[in-house]
């Protein structure tokens, strides 16, 4: 097996996010459960777009935030989504190559325009997401580049990605390419309503083993076992997976491995502001120290560190260099 040009190649919804503060009585009012994602039209869209107020506006995505903490600690990146030709299209391809990525997947042209997020923030720091997938949703197993897919160490898919057919056969054929050239498959959960929506398809992808390694937070992986207990959920993991990677808030997270289970401690943090982005960034540390062959436990301490950095500013994406950050803290 050859050495991977990319450490980590990403598959995700290509997504515009605005981000906003907004009280609880916002959420209510607008019947809006926090901490969920929901898909919207276009029409609710601009509804909530003109009620939120002032936002901030950065190319996003789960996946994508991912591979920009990848790159911000100085890995090799790809990533696979669809904009439309568009100018939110030109922004995010423009945005995506100025880290360092490789994206190079054809616009959509004639079609929906390029998906955005609205992302309200509440005073607690807690995100709910509404999510126009406009023209992400028309990702197909035509833009799976084989040759992308065997040149990268490990394929990452966000799960809400499962939202739509022609998505689950792009990432299945990936999937296929990816095991094919002896290399890692990896999913998240993305969030406990994805999961209610897709459990016993999530479930498969592990259990056949076109799945190898799964991130999720502790709510996520209970939704997905249907179970109240942290212990049964981390317990079915292990059964069902090859590694494990799974963060337990304020507790840190843990690695599981085999009958291996490798806990690292949360990072200090000054104040939580807006935890947009932080199991993105789990990610990003706990796929950039695997592709470097760090320890399980050194991966997940990483990763906590870059959960850590995120959270402590509005927005899905560090404000400072992670690298630099992580060589302080001596973590690389």
């Amino acid at each position: 097996m050859t050495a991977p040009r990319f450490d980590v190649l990403g598959i995700g919804n290509a997504i515009v996010d605005v981000l906003a503060r907004v009280e609880d009585d916002f959420l209510v009012a607008e019947k809006l459960h926090k901490g969920s994602m929901n898909l919207i039209d276009t029409e609710r869209a601009e509804y909530l777009y003109a009620k939120m107020g002032a936002g901030i506006e950065s190319s996003g995505g789960s996946a994508g935030n991912t591979i920009f903490g990848l790159t911000s600690l100085g890995g090799k990146a790809a990533y696979f989504g669809k904009v439309a030709d568009d100018q939110l299209g030109e922004i995010f391809g423009h945005d995506m190559r100025s880290l360092g990525a490789h994206f190079d997947t054809k616009p959509l042209v004639g079609g929906d325009p390029t998906a955005r997020c609205m992302v309200l923030i509440s005073p607690d720091g807690e995100r709910t997401m509404n999510t126009y997938l406009g023209a992400c949703s028309e990702l197909t197993e035509q833009d799976i580049d084989e040759q992308v897919v065997q040149d990268s160490g490990i394929l990452y898919m966000e799960g809400y990605l499962w939202d739509k057919e022609n998505a689950k056969n792009a990432f299945r054929k990936a999937a296929k390419v990816a095991h094919a050239a002896g290399r890692k498959v990896s999913i998240t959960l993305s969030d406990s309503f994805c999961v209610d929506r897709f459990r016993e398809e999530f479930l498969e992808l592990m259990q056949t083993g076109q799945v190898d390694i799964v991130f999720a937070n502790e709510s996520e992986a209970k939704a997905l076992y249907q179970t109240a207990d942290r212990a049964t959920a981390l317990n079915a993991l292990r059964r069902d997976t090859t590694l494990s990677a799974v963060t337990l808030g304020s507790e840190g997270s843990v690695a599981i491995s085999g009958n291996q289970t490798h806990h690292a401690p949360a990072c200090a943090i000054r104040e939580l502001v807006d935890t947009t982005g932080a199991g993105d960034l789990y990610a990003s540390g706990f796929l950039y120290g695997l592709s470097q062959e760090m320890s399980l436990e050194k991966c997940a301490l990483l990763g906590n560190f870059c959960a850590s950095e995120v959270i402590q500013h509005v927005g899905p994406r560090p404000e400072h260099d992670l690298k630099q950050a992580a060589d302080q803290a001596r973590l690389l």
